[in-house]
């Protein structure tokens, strides 16, 4: 099944356009990094406690309670410097996410102190019942926070290692390095919109960088792939006229995979709740990001390569 006929698109034409879009989402992604003083890490790797809460009023005589009275009511009884949002329901009920850095305090756990707060200010909603009252809740001390943000850091790290060397072996080496370029391309464009839009870094957006790597990754061979045999057959064309040959070649196979793809995660970013909300918003960036840097990024780079190193034209 073909999404488009056969198209003659000049891709590689266009790469320093697309060399200077990719810069300044780079840069802009890294100024905001600088600007909050790095990542917005989660309590995974902070440590701290997540608690989500139905506070959804018991009776037609409670009223709803906005996340400012949360906040004040819990500053008042001494929990101060926690993060409180409402959430959005498809069942319409009332429910609110609260965040803090701190595990206890006077050797008693913060959550026993959140919940006792809450019934005590809040009888008529669903925080008197502890059947109704938590939806999820996570606790992690700060030492096993520091270890996993370190563990983290060396999946990424040896799985692009890994990239490498596998592309190097199927391919050539020059193949694997701008293969991995693209990837870090990727993660940092991932990673700076996250920063900007002022969303958390957890263990779950590490698996969801983890799966864009691999994802894009998948793409970018199927067009090297196509490279590589492209180059046996027009060997009297330039590289950068093979190489946009095989990108068109590839590019129904593309756009079908990500279209397909895209709808998918979008409908769990949509409906799928807010445990996977910020997994499955990752996972569309990458699926977006994946696509052109296996188009724009990974492909031109190729050319530049071999245009600075070999011949335009090989003829034998």
């Amino acid at each position: 099944m073909k999404f488009f006929k056969e198209t003659k698109i000049d891709f590689i034409g266009k790469r320093k356009i697309a060399f200077i879009v990719s810069m300044v989402f780079i840069v802009v992604g890294i100024i905001s990094l600088v600007i909050n003083k790095g990542p917005k890490y989660g309590i995974d790797f902070n440590g701290g406690v997540s608690l989500e809460l139905n506070m959804t009023p018991l009776n037609e005589n409670a009223n709803s309670i906005p996340p400012q009275e949360i906040r004040d009511v819990l500053d008042r009884d001494g929990i101060s410097d926690v993060n409180i949002q409402e959430i959005s329901d498809s069942e319409g009920k009332e429910l609110v996410l609260i965040k803090t850095q701190i595990t206890e305090t006077n050797g008693v756990k913060i959550t026993d102190r959140i919940k006792t707060s809450l019934r005590k200010n809040f009888p008529n909603n669903a925080s008197s019942s502890d059947s109704l009252f938590i939806r999820l809740q996570e606790e992690v001390g700060p030492s096993i926070g520091s270890e996993l943000k370190g563990k983290a850091f060396l999946a990424i790290f040896w799985s692009l290692f890994g990239i490498i060397l596998y592309i190097w072996w199927r391919f050539q080496f020059t193949y694997g390095i701008v293969a991995v370029i693209a990837l870090f391309h990727d993660i940092l464009i991932t990673i700076g919109l996250f920063s900007i839009f002022g969303k958390e870094i957890g263990l779950t957006i590490v698996a969801a960088l983890l799966t864009i790597v691999g994802y894009s990754l998948n793409d970018t061979i199927v067009v090297f792939d196509r490279i590589r045999e492209d180059l046996k057959v027009y060997r009297r064309e330039s590289y950068g006229s093979v190489i946009n040959h095989s990108i068109n070649e590839t590019l129904s196979r593309t756009v079908i995979t990500s279209l397909t793809t895209f709808i998918v995660v979008l409908s769990l970013y949509l409906f799928g709740g807010t445990v996977i909300h910020d997994f499955a918003f990752a996972i569309l960036i990458g699926i977006i990001v994946g696509t052109y840097s296996s188009i724009f990024v990974a492909s031109p780079l190729l050319v530049e390569y071999f245009s600075r190193t070999k011949d335009k034209t090989r003829k034998k």
